[in-house]
């Protein structure tokens, strides 16, 4: 179980990372064009880059929100995953608040309407990336978010047999259902992960509890 754990964790943390990754670089080669073609910093009216506008201060905020994506990326799952969702939501407020100003002396990114779709796609896809597997409902089992979710005394969505053979049984079933809480959110000990391995060897919950009692023995 816990194997299980740690591939579905990996995948996860890949997804986040990659996406976050790839998203990063898109950003830096369309930053680095616009500083090669030495865009003025604050034209309003831009200039053609990768089928956009920009001028020399997107192409800086684009090198700037890269290198925050690439940076979340190599610092964890967990942090593309924030990362990501953050400047998902930026990129679509961006979208919103860059079509009232078009045309106007407050076009200070130089956006035109391609930019404007952009700014929403772009955004509605790293929100996607990012809240994957994370914030969306229906989670399996084995995913990390969903084990931290549930509160350390929270046991009713954790089946128990229902014949005890004596009060060393349920005592038992008691500290199985911790061991697989602990062995879910990464925290058991050798001891409660092999016993927990043990348990789920078996159907009946009855005999995972008599597995666990054996291998705590």
């Amino acid at each position: 179980m816990d194997k299980v754990w740690r591939d579905s964790h990996s995948r996860l943390d890949t997804v986040h990372r990659v996406g976050a990754v790839l998203f990063g670089l898109g950003l830096w080669v369309f930053g680095i064009l616009g500083l090669v073609n030495r865009l003025d910093p604050f034209s309003l009216d831009g200039a053609p880059v990768l089928g956009l506008s920009s001028n020399g201060l997107l192409s800086v905020i684009s090198l700037v929100v890269g290198g925050v994506l690439i940076t979340a990326a190599v610092r964890g799952g967990r942090t593309a995953s924030t990362v990501t969702v953050t400047v998902g939501t930026l990129f679509v407020l961006s979208g919103l608040l860059n079509v009232l100003v078009l045309g106007t002396p407050y076009n200070l990114l130089a956006f035109r309407m391609s930019n404007v779709i952009f700014s929403l796609v772009a955004g509605a896809l790293l929100l996607f990336l990012g809240a994957y597997g994370r914030f969306t409902g229906g989670l399996p089992e084995d995913n990390q978010y969903r084990a931290e979710r549930r509160s350390p005394d929270d046991t009713a969505d954790v089946p128990l047999p229902t014949v005890f053979r004596d009060a060393g049984d349920v005592i038992a079933a008691r500290e199985l259902a911790e061991a697989e809480r602990a062995v879910a959110q990464h925290a058991a000990s050798a001891a409660q992960a092999n016993g927990v391995a043990a348990a789920m060897r078996s159907r009946r919950a009855e005999d995972r509890v008599q597995a666990w009692r054996a291998s705590a023995s």
